[in-house]
């Protein structure tokens, strides 16, 4: 992979996250960005002036060997049949549309055109390069799968799943961050109980829940495990789990991912 061209239509918070990334990788040689307000696009392509140009039309994105699709769902059918014509077989068609599914992509593109269709789940972290991202594809050439990890490796982290399973990814990596921002913002209003400084609150709750999360990537140990490492028994920490289990955290969060898994099934239905 060297000397890839990317084009992204929709410069909004997502698409600019995943672009924020994009740029940096040593094989892209250009991105160009477009959005229905135009500034969005300008103001982008003005941050990263070296790489990045500001498209007047769709059209101007599609011409780039790897187009991304980051419009809200409900206009995806919209922009794929203005580009559709430049849609060939060369081509490399990423969506990050929730709940437009793989199919409905390429009934959208119709089938007299046979670019390479990638599904992809992002989530909010891609702003700061931490994304963790659910790739799916079917039938697709595996080098193009390659560019597509390789690029969005870049925001992050990205694996591969069947599209089978895009509406749990969703549910957990996609709408995950609201979960966590919660608690977090739950575990800083318990320490401004305490009688810390709200600032400092945030640092140390949010600090916790990236050390915390860090020791699970990098260990490999179930948190379960790392859980009972902190549970001396008859000790502090224990009264602070069972009260959690008695409030139902556990079954709280299991019932919000459900909520929205059922959204998100409900969506690909539409």
């Amino acid at each position: 992979m060297k000397n890839v061209s990317v084009g992204c239509i929709g410069c909004g918070k997502m698409g600019s996250a995943i672009m924020s990334g994009v740029v940096h990788n040593p094989s892209v040689s250009s991105v160009i960005v477009t959005d229905k307000h135009h500034e969005s696009a300008q103001n982008f392509a003005q941050t990263h002036a070296q790489k990045v140009r500001a498209a007047q039309t769709n059209s101007e994105a599609a011409e780039a060997d790897v187009i991304f699709i980051a419009v809200k769902p409900a206009y995806v059918q919209e922009v794929l049949a203005e580009v559709r014509q430049q849609l060939t077989d060369k081509k490399i068609l990423i969506s990050m549309a929730a709940g437009v599914t793989l199919a409905q992509l390429h009934e959208y593109i119709g089938v007299e055109r046979n670019p390479a269709v990638i599904r992809i789940m992002p989530n909010l972290p891609a702003l700061i390069g931490e994304s963790m991202t659910g790739v799916c594809s079917n039938a697709v050439p595996p080098e193009s799968v390659a560019i597509a990890l390789d690029l969005l490796n870049s925001c992050g982290k990205a694996e591969e799943v069947p599209e089978s399973l895009m509406d749990g990814v969703t549910a957990i990596s996609g709408s995950g961050p609201a979960y966590v921002f919660m608690f977090i913002e739950a575990l800083a209003d318990a320490a401004v109980k305490f009688g810390i400084p709200r600032k400092q609150a945030y640092i140390y709750a949010a600090q916790t829940v990236k050390g915390s999360a860090q020791m699970v990537l990098q260990t490999g140990t179930s948190p379960a495990v790392l859980k009972d490492d902190v549970c001396s028994p008859a000790g502090t920490t224990i009264e602070g789990v069972a009260a959690l289990e008695a409030a139902g955290l556990r079954s709280a969060v299991i019932q919000g991912a459900v909520a929205t898994y059922n959204k998100s099934v409900a969506m690909s239905k539409r």
